[in-house]
C-alpha cells in the first residue's frame, strides 16, 4: 500500500468514527428522552437497553456515516489543497478514489455480516426490556402447521430455544394418526429434543376386534426438524425481524407450506443489498467534486451532497417499506435501484 493511500484511509476512518459516534449519541439521546419513564429501575437493564438501542441505531446511522465521512474527507483535502497536490504527482482520480471506495465497501460488508448474527435482534431485545424487564419474552398458546403436523406450544421462549407443554398432532390423509405430548423441549442443532414424552397412536378401526389406542412413553425423542423457535415466534406474532440465516430458513419453511414469501424476500434483499448504496454513492459523489476550492463554495457543496444522500437513503427506505407491505415486488424495490446506482457509479468512475 502506498503512502498516499494510507494517508487517505487513515483520514477517512478518523472522520467515519467521529461521524458515527456523533450520530449514535444523537439517536440514543433522543430515544432515552422519549423512553426515560418506561425504563426499568435496574441499572444493569438500563445499560443493556442503551447498548441494544445503540446496536439497532447502526442500521440507520452507519450508511450515512460512510457517505458523510467521505464528503468531509474529500472536502477537507480540497480546502487544504491536498487533493490537487496528490494529483500533481501524476496520480489519477480513479486511483485516488480506490482507497476511499474499498474502505467504505469493507465497512459495508462488515455491517452486512453483522446481520448474519443475533445483532439483527437488537431492537427486539431492547423492546423486551421495556415491556417485560427482561431480554427474553415468552409467547403463549401457539398453534402452527409444519408439513403434515399441527404443533401446539403452551409456552415458547425463542431466545432460550425452550418450549413447555408441547403437542404434535400427526395427520395422514386428513385423518389424525397420532399425538405426541412432551413436558418440555429444547431446540438443538436442527431438531427439537423433547423430554418426558407420551405418544398416543390411534389405530385403524375395522371391526370391534380391532386394537384400541396404543400409548407409549419415552424419556426423550427428536422431532420437528428445522422448525426453528425464532421462525415460530415471528410467524405467530406477525413480525419479520430476522437475521439472514433465520430469514433464509423461514423462506424455505414458507415455501414448503405454500405461504406468501414477499416479506421474507424483502428482509433478505434489504439486509444484503440495500447497504451497498453507501459506497456506490461515495464513488458517484467523488467523481463530481472539484479539484480546488477557489471557484467553488465547499460548504454549500457539502450541504448539497449530504442532502442528496439523505434523500436517496429515504427513497430506498420507502421502497423497502412498500415491498414489505407487498405494494411492489422486493426485487424491483431493492435490487433494481442498487443495480442502477452501480451502473451510474461505474460510468462516473470510467468517465474521462
Amino acid at each position: 500500500m502506498k503512502i498516499y493511500q494510507k494517508y487517505i484511509i487513515k483520514k477517512y476512518l478518523k472522520n467515519f468514527f467521529i461521524v458515527l459516534f456523533a450520530l449514535e449519541l444523537f439517536y440514543i439521546g433522543i430515544d432515552l428522552l422519549t423512553t426515560y419513564q418506561k425504563l426499568p429501575k435496574s441499572a444493569n437493564l438500563q445499560i443493556l437497553y442503551t447498548m441494544f438501542q445503540s446496536m439497532y441505531a447502526i442500521n440507520y446511522v452507519l450508511p450515512l456515516s460512510v457517505i458523510f465521512a467521505m464528503i468531509i474527507t474529500v472536502v477537507s483535502m480540497i480546502k487544504t489543497n491536498e487533493l490537487v497536490s496528490i494529483l500533481s504527482f501524476g496520480i489519477s482520480k480513479q486511483l485516488l478514489i480506490k482507497p476511499l471506495f474499498i474502505t467504505s465497501l469493507a465497512i459495508t460488508i462488515f455491517y452486512i455480516f453483522l446481520n448474519f448474527t443475533s445483532f439483527a435482534y437488537a431492537r427486539e431485545y431492547s423492546n423486551n426490556i421495556l415491556k417485560f424487564g427482561n431480554i427474553s419474552s415468552y409467547t403463549e398458546d401457539l398453534l402452527l402447521k409444519n408439513n403434515d403436523n399441527y404443533v401446539y406450544f403452551k409456552k415458547l421462549n425463542p431466545i432460550e430455544k425452550k418450549a413447555t407443554d408441547i403437542k404434535i398432532f400427526k395427520v395422514k390423509n386428513r385423518d389424525l394418526s397420532s399425538i405426541i405430548e412432551a413436558k418440555v423441549g429444547y431446540y438443538k442443532g436442527k431438531n427439537w429434543i423433547l423430554y418426558e414424552v407420551k405418544k398416543i397412536i390411534k389405530p385403524k378401526v375395522v371391526n370391534l376386534d380391532s386394537k384400541g389406542l396404543l400409548i407409549e412413553k419415552f424419556p426423550k425423542i427428536e422431532a420437528l426438524k428445522d422448525f426453528r423457535p425464532k421462525i415460530i415466534d415471528n410467524v405467530y406474532k406477525g413480525k419479520f425481524n430476522l437475521s439472514i440465516p433465520d430469514a433464509i430458513d423461514a423462506l424455505k419453511f414458507f415455501n414448503s407450506q405454500d405461504l406468501d414469501t414477499n416479506r421474507l424476500r424483502t428482509i433478505i434483499l434489504s439486509q444484503i443489498f440495500l447497504p451497498l448504496f453507501a459506497p456506490l454513492l461515495c464513488l458517484i459523489f467523488f467523481s463530481r467534486m472539484p479539484l480546488i476550492s477557489r471557484y467553488n463554495n465547499t460548504i454549500l457543496l457539502s450541504t448539497y451532497l449530504a442532502f442528496i444522500s439523505i434523500f436517496i437513503w429515504g427513497i430506498l427506505f420507502l421502497f423497502s417499506k412498500l415491498a414489505l407491505n407487498a405494494v411492489i415486488y422486493p426485487e424491483l424495490a431493492i435490487i433494481f435501484p442498487i443495480v442502477t446506482l452501480g451502473i451510474v457509479s461505474l460510468y462516473s468512475y470510467y468517465k474521462k
